[in-house]
């Protein structure tokens, strides 16, 4: 028995899914909370601001792998890995997933400028106004081919696009787009899609058509490769996307007043102090504060006798 502790899929999957989006007008956040109760979606690929329509633009979206060719304002997805089945569960999982989302950004829509987004909103007593149905794509990504579900799914909502491995479900009356990894054709496109697939052949492909558009998804191609024994160009190091991560954080955290106060309220004094010089602990303290706590002996300490004697000669002690 393998006693090996089981493979983060979901997270790399969600490196990888940054990775591909670096430049592109999404981001993407992993494990986004849904509820008071935590429900959290594996992964959100979110438009950015200002960059509304961003997938009619054919830059935006080239070179984007099959199935991802609808994206919208806010595309949420499902992934099973090899081990894991999509079944009907999961689909239903998806589209309530779907409805409290939804929720969540209309209400942050309408607190844009008042809250921040990652602040906990109460859902009003009354009606809201809803994002449009047209802003929200579903995505279901199964590793194999999900065969429990596709004998579940009513007969006539399983339609196959001119993509191999891509299928629009209907599910009522919410289309969901349904992406298997083992079955999509081996084109340089697919290949982000090749490192999460079962079958050895997509993965090899993948592994050697994969072109990472930043550091970590060289990390992760490098994880990957090294997990399934393959060779590939291993000079980027887990030191160097440690150092260039560190990097990356610092200059995320000195670029917003909020995230660098929340950084110095973590760290106690000691850190704080610990690379300031002599001259900047001091710098802004009055003299009696520079002084208090120093008994008169270790005021004097290290000054020169004589100075101390001149001292002593300009202000006489005048006892009373």
């Amino acid at each position: 028995m393998d006693k090996r502790p089981p493979k983060p899929w979901h997270r790399w999957l969600g490196i990888l899914l940054t990775d591909l989006f670096v430049g592109r007008p999404w981001s993407v956040a992993m494990e986004e909370e849904l509820s008071l109760k935590s429900q959290r979606l594996d992964i959100l690929i979110i438009e950015r601001r200002g960059a509304a329509g961003a997938a009619a633009d054919p830059e935006a979206v080239n070179g984007l792998p099959d199935g991802f060719d609808n994206l919208a304002a806010h595309n949420l997805l499902s992934y099973k890995s090899a081990a894991e089945p999509f079944n009907a569960w999961a689909l239903e999982e998806l589209i309530s997933h779907y409805v409290t989302y939804r929720k969540l950004a209309s209400l942050r829509a309408a607190h844009r400028g008042a809250r921040t987004a990652d602040e906990s909103l109460a859902e009003p007593a009354g009606a809201y106004p809803l994002l449009p149905a047209r802003d929200f794509r579903r995505y279901a990504v199964a590793t194999r081919q999900p065969r429990q579900l596709m004998r579940q799914l009513p007969v006539g909502t399983c339609r196959a696009t001119a993509c191999p491995g891509v299928y629009d479900l209907a599910v009522g009356a919410l289309p969901v787009r349904l992406i298997v990894l083992d079955s999509l054709a081996k084109q340089p496109r697919n290949a982000p899609w090749g490192l999460f697939a079962h079958a050895s052949a997509q993965t090899q492909y993948g592994l050697t058509h994969y072109r990472p558009r930043s550091s970590i998804g060289i990390f992760l191609r490098d994880q990957l490769a090294k997990d399934f024994g393959l060779e590939t160009d291993m000079a980027y190091t887990v030191e160097d996307f440690k150092r260039e991560a560190m990097r990356d954080l610092m200059e995320d955290v000195l670029s917003d007043p909020k995230h660098l106060k929340m950084f110095l309220d973590r760290l106690v004094a000691e850190d704080r102090l610990r690379e300031l010089t002599p001259e900047e602990r001091l710098l802004g303290l009055l003299l009696e504060e520079r002084l208090r706590g120093l008994a008169p002996e270790d005021r004097l300490e290290g000054l020169d006798p004589a100075i101390i004697e001149a001292w002593l000669t300009q202000h006489p002690r005048r006892d009373h």
